[in-house]
């Protein structure tokens, strides 16, 4: 695994990088990520599902988009 240096002069891991975006039925959203180590992640802004494969296709997020039915959840404030 590669690290790069960030601002406080600490070194972090590569974040992900996001590949794909899908709309559900209800209107939310499934972002997939590609992780460093070239296996994919995603989660839903309806339900809140993470999920993580290391097959490294995107069937596991277009079946989640296509049968996740909770809309949007709303964006959290800070108190």
């Amino acid at each position: 695994m590669t690290l790069t240096a960030i601002a406080s002069g600490r070194l972090s891991p590569p974040a992900p990088v996001t590949v794909d975006t899908l709309a559900t039925r209800a209107g939310a959203t499934v972002r997939v990520y590609q992780d460093p180590d070239g296996s994919l992640s995603s989660d839903c802004t309806g339900c809140g599902e993470y999920a993580w494969t290391l097959t490294v296709d995107r069937d596991f997020a277009l079946e989640h988009a296509a049968t996740c039915l909770r809309p949007p959840r709303p964006l959290r404030t800070a108190a």
